[in-house]
């Protein structure tokens, strides 16, 4: 059972939920990958190779556009609320530590490197994500003015391509966190 949500409406309370969710779902497939990696390392150095890229490909899909969407999206709206702006400054600069801690995964040495990166990025994306859904969600959440769905609404429409000129939009877009399916036109 989860904790009551506090927000300004309901709309807010359920993007809120399905925000936190898919925050939880980044961080459980990072921990599967990681403990992946973390295995082969020690008996299949092939197979650990093969699951550093795709640990790295998956940072580069997933974590570093959600972190780029959500500086462009929500972030601002939180750093004008004077009690917020050093913790958006702060959850800023550690976007820049995840994406170095990727740069390390990438480059590291051995495969034993690599796992002391993975399990360090591991950690703190989880104590990242922790502060955004303890502390800036619920923050823009209740904020009067401030309409979280549609905020998130925005941060979900820049991690979705756009579509070719003259090509409808696909029924239910492979970005999306399944939180907004779109119809074939476009539309929520």
């Amino acid at each position: 059972m989860s904790a009551p949500t506090l927000a300004s409406s309901a709309e807010d309370a359920a993007a809120l939920e399905a925000a936190e969710a898919r925050h939880a779902r980044t961080a459980g497939e990072l921990a599967g990958r990681v403990a992946l990696l973390t295995t082969a390392a020690g008996c299949d150095p092939r197979a650990a190779e093969k699951l550093r890229t795709g640990l790295v490909a998956f940072c580069e899909r997933e974590l570093l556009p959600h972190a780029a969407a959500e500086e462009a999206a929500l972030y601002p709206v939180a750093r004008t609320m004077p009690d917020a702006r050093l913790l958006m400054v702060s959850l800023a600069a550690e976007h820049r530590c995840i994406a170095g801690l990727v740069d390390a995964v990438r480059a590291a040495a051995s495969p034993a490197d690599a796992v002391a990166h993975a399990r360090a990025l591991q950690v703190f994306f989880e104590e990242h994500t922790a502060k955004e859904n303890g502390l800036v969600l619920p923050l823009l959440a209740m904020a009067p003015g401030v309409r979280l769905a549609t905020l998130l609404d925005d941060l979900h429409d820049r991690l979705t391509p756009p579509a070719p000129a003259g090509a409808g939009r696909p029924a239910h877009d492979t970005q999306n966190d399944g939180t907004h399916p779109r119809t074939k036109d476009g539309t929520r």
